[in-house]
């Protein structure tokens, strides 16, 4: 088990019982006799180590099994992630399993992919059917799959009322290949508008995520991902989310595109108003600019509708929505859905992609896009957000100082901390609950859309006790508890 104190590095040895406690990387404890050596301990250190000692998936330990492995593969990984030790490698609905065999109940769903739970049967059995069937022929030539995907993008989203003049789709790898087509294609719209190239601006808004390539980074206003590697893609301007008096100066005739999360996942868990949503289809038409609405994380019925905007009325429905994550619930594959004003306009040759709309892809793509239109599912995630926002209002009341604000539509939630969630996400886990945060003190939830009541009861109970092993009831600020540091 492992013991962690905010400072410094403690030593205590009895006989052959040495105890270590240590600030970082989780330690590893030996004892020949824990309970005589924890008696003659400070009680604080005794206390920190009994609370540990209940924890039923403590992170891995330096010498363990899991720490060799990932040391073994850290030195030929480039360290674009710094990651918590616990190794995943089997999955089944909600659940995931380390290499230690440690079982996690799992309310990220891998950033809002896993929308059918991990290793979905029906996937699975299709994956292992199209592999031996056919893979990949390039867009060279036709294949049954592609077109079919596309086709079935197009109608589930007008049956679902969202996008009402939706008519293509353009079949890509990621959802940043999806933006970044969308930024093309409004640069493409906006040449043949004005062929002098004045009309090529792009909008997008502050606490936006919408990649990391240079052109969706360059949509993306966060000095921490743009600083690195600026200057970005020239054109962009940003704006201010729900500010609809800014929207006229913001977006003029130079503008040839607006891109804009209905909910911004990475940003905060942020809803953006039907007001100004409906504010931007206005303006976007008064100056002749394309819409983007990015739905790569609240799109697929994590709202409980198939697009987050499909409550919105027509006149803030978008000329382009791109999607990815929950398209391929797990195998890589983003959409970039246009209406026939955009798709007009591009031509062969203005874009392409290798491995975009392969047969593998788009046939599990067609069968997820099935399962995730369903109504009763999207019933039951409005269901299951109610049974979030219950247990949320109650852990609100227990730590009114602490929880400041519950926001979100159906199973894309976020709770507002008045502090670093970083302590409750590693208590979290090694309780076995898998969580993540976003935007400034924010914890996310994101599960599976297929998640049981039952599970949902679970994960919140080891919130609770990992929220519990830091704060006293009522308080801003950790208490005795929260003194030692749980990452």
């Amino acid at each position: 088990m492992a013991l962690r104190l905010s400072s410094k590095l403690f030593s205590v040895s009895i006989g052959r019982n040495v105890v270590v406690a240590q600030h970082g990387n989780v330690p590893r404890r030996y004892a020949s006799s824990g309970a005589a050596a924890a008696s003659s301990l400070p009680s604080s250190i005794k206390n920190a180590i009994e609370r540990d000692a209940g924890l039923p998936t403590p992170d891995p330990a330096p010498d363990s099994q899991t720490a060799r492995l990932v040391n073994d593969q850290l030195q030929f990984m480039v360290p674009t992630y710094v990651r918590p030790l616990p190794m995943f490698h089997k999955g089944e609905g909600s659940y995931l399993w380390d290499v230690e065999n440690r079982q996690y109940l799992d309310f990220t769903s891998g950033i809002a992919v896993n929308a059918l739970g991990h290793c979905d049967p029906g996937m699975t059995s299709l994956l292992s059917q199209q592999a031996g069937t056919l893979i990949h022929t390039s867009n060279l030539y036709h294949n049954p799959w592609t077109g079919t995907l596309s086709k079935l993008l197009v109608q589930k989203t007008l049956e679902a009322g969202a996008m009402h003049t939706a008519s293509k789709a353009f079949i890509c790898n990621s959802g940043s290949e999806a933006n970044e087509a969308a930024i093309k294609f409004c640069r493409k719209v906006g040449k043949i508008l004005d062929p002098s190239g004045a009309k090529h601006e792009l909008v997008s808004f502050h606490n936006s995520f919408h990649g990391r390539t240079m052109g969706s980074l360059s949509a993306t206003p966060n000095p921490k991902y743009q600083k690195p590697f600026s200057p970005m893609v020239p054109g962009f301007r940003y704006g201010t989310y729900n500010d609809i008096e800014a929207i006229p100066s913001l977006v003029t005739d130079n503008t040839c595109g607006v891109i804009i999360e209905p909910i911004q996942g990475e940003g905060g868990v942020n809803v953006a108003t039907e007001d100004f949503l409906t504010a931007l289809r206005k303006r976007c038409d008064e100056v002749g600019a394309i819409l983007v609405f990015d739905e790569i994380q609240c799109g697929l019925s994590r709202t409980g509708q198939l697009w987050a905007h499909a409550a919105l009325p027509k006149e803030a429905h978008p000329d382009i929505i791109s999607t990815a994550k929950a398209l391929g619930n797990g195998f890589p594959i983003g959409a970039t859905i246009v209406n026939e004003a955009v798709a007009s306009k591009i031509v062969t040759g203005d874009h392409g992609t290798t491995f975009g709309g392969n047969p593998l892809g788009s046939r599990i793509a067609h069968y997820i896009v099935g399962r995730l239109s369903d109504k009763e599912l999207q019933k039951a995630v409005l269901a299951k957000e109610q049974v979030f926002r219950k247990h949320f209002a109650r852990l609100q009341k227990r730590f009114p100082k602490v929880i400041t604000e519950v926001r979100g539509k159906g199973l894309i939630l976020g709770l507002q901390l008045s502090q670093d969630p970083t302590p409750i996400v590693t208590a979290a886990r090694e309780r076995g609950l898998l969580i993540i945060t976003c935007g400034t003190n924010t914890l996310r939830f994101v599960p599976p859309l297929t998640i049981s009541e039952s599970e949902i009861e679970e994960g919140i109970q080891k919130l609770e006790s990992a929220m519990e092993s830091i704060f006293h009831e009522g308080d801003q600020v950790p208490g005795t508890k929260g003194q030692q540091e749980m990452q």
